[in-house]
């Protein structure tokens, strides 16, 4: 399988899982999250299954083997996630950690894959009596990762002396827009809210030509990255519906259609009417497990999982996952956007045609991701319920 059609299957998880937490645990507030870093902590996992967990892991990743899913990360690792920022395009950073209680050594092949694959960092820390200082120890490097906007990815408790291993993702991404706006001209405006009550907020606006295109009940606005150099080409996309209170049912459909994102991307750009979209900034938090088991990815999360791939002990007969938290942030302003995400997975013992000019005004609710262009990866996903909330 080629590394275009890997990243439509990826995409097509990337935006199922979208709409379960888009309409689940964030359907009440502002949320951003990179589908991706949870599923390159999936593949580690996966890399250490067998028998129908394995299957389950493929079959909801949408890969056919072990060697596929690696293959098609290590692709990604090397052209997706190199930094651009010598080039004079956005700055990333993608980073993976392994930590495993020092009672346990990995097992050769998995440790060849989290070391040439995943170029994770594997660290020997004990979680039997320092289960504490180890959780900070994964806290400290998300947020070295992230350039400081991850704090802690595995909240107080999470991590206790029945954890054996912890799998870790940090993605980070800044990016400047090719045309910039003129904060000067930023004004305040109304945003209604789902609930039919409104807010001021900052509204960003241009006059000059935008990436508009108009379909039945909603529209979507493309903003590029400057990319110097960098060969890759970063946009960020804004799914407006045209109802104020539309958003759940877009979040619906761009979630349940494969291959939405291919035929619905504005490709050229228009003169624009009214043009307003918000300044906003959200951290977003969340535990990703019950969102997956709802998407019928069950057995590594129960005591009935295969992982005895990971280590070198009896004791794999008994590891689960008992949690996947994924925490991200967002800035969006006049200069361009700023982002970062990070997961963790801990494995514990068990116990339309438009007119000349067209209007594109960002004042309710709306969908956005910011995708990469050439190969169609989508890094981050997220939802705008209220801009003026500093969250």
């Amino acid at each position: 399988m080629d590394l275009r059609e890997s990243i439509k299957n990826q995409t097509d998880v990337a935006l199922t899982l979208s709409k379960h937490v888009l309409l689940g645990e964030a359907k009440s507030s502002n949320s951003v999250f990179s589908p991706l870093s949870i599923q390159v902590v999936l593949g580690i996992i996966a890399a250490g299954s067998k028998g129908a967990t394995l299957d389950q892991l493929l079959s909801f990743l949408k890969s056919k083997s072990n060697d596929q899913l690696s293959s098609f990360s290590s692709e990604l690792v090397a052209v997706a996630f190199a930094d651009g920022s010598a080039a004079g395009g956005p700055r990333l950073s993608f980073a993976n950690g392994v930590w495993v209680d020092k009672a346990l050594s990995l097992k050769h092949s998995f440790k060849q894959v989290v070391d040439n694959v995943y170029k994770a960092a594997s660290n020997n820390v004990d979680f039997q009596t320092k289960a504490v200082e180890v959780a900070n120890e994964v806290n400290a490097w998300a947020e070295k990762e992230t350039n400081g906007l991850i704090k802690e990815v595995l909240p107080s408790g999470s991590v206790d002396n029945s954890t054996r291993l912890v799998f870790a993702n940090a993605l980070y991404f800044k990016g400047a827009w090719t045309e910039k706006f003129d904060a000067s001209i930023t004004k305040d405006h109304d945003f209604y809210l789902l609930n039919g009550s409104s807010v001021h907020a900052p509204f960003m606006t241009s006059k000059k030509k935008q990436f508009i295109r108009a379909f039945e009940g909603f529209k979507v606005l493309g903003l590029p990255y400057y990319q110097g150099q960098d060969k890759r080409q970063f946009s960020m996309y804004f799914f407006l519906p045209d109802a104020k209170d539309g958003l759940p049912a877009l979040a619906e459909k761009v979630g349940s259609e494969s291959g939405f994102l291919d035929h619905h991307l504005p490709r050229q750009q228009v003169e624009v009417g009214d043009f307003r979209i918000p300044r906003f900034r959200i951290s977003f938090g969340f535990e990703a497990s019950e969102a997956l088991k709802g998407l019928g990815l069950v057995l590594p999360f129960s005591g009935e999982g295969d992982l005895t791939e990971m280590v070198d002990s009896s004791v794999g007969q008994k590891l689960y996952v008992s949690s996947i938290f994924h925490k991200s942030f967002i800035e969006v302003n006049e200069e361009g956007t700023e982002a970062a995400a990070a997961s963790a997975g801990v494995i514990k013992l068990r116990s339309l045609a438009f007119s000349d000019k067209i209007d594109f005004v960002a004042d309710h609710p709306f969908l956005f991701l910011i995708r990469e262009n050439m190969t169609g990866l989508v890094l981050f996903i997220g939802h705008v319920l209220e801009p003026s909330q500093a969250n």
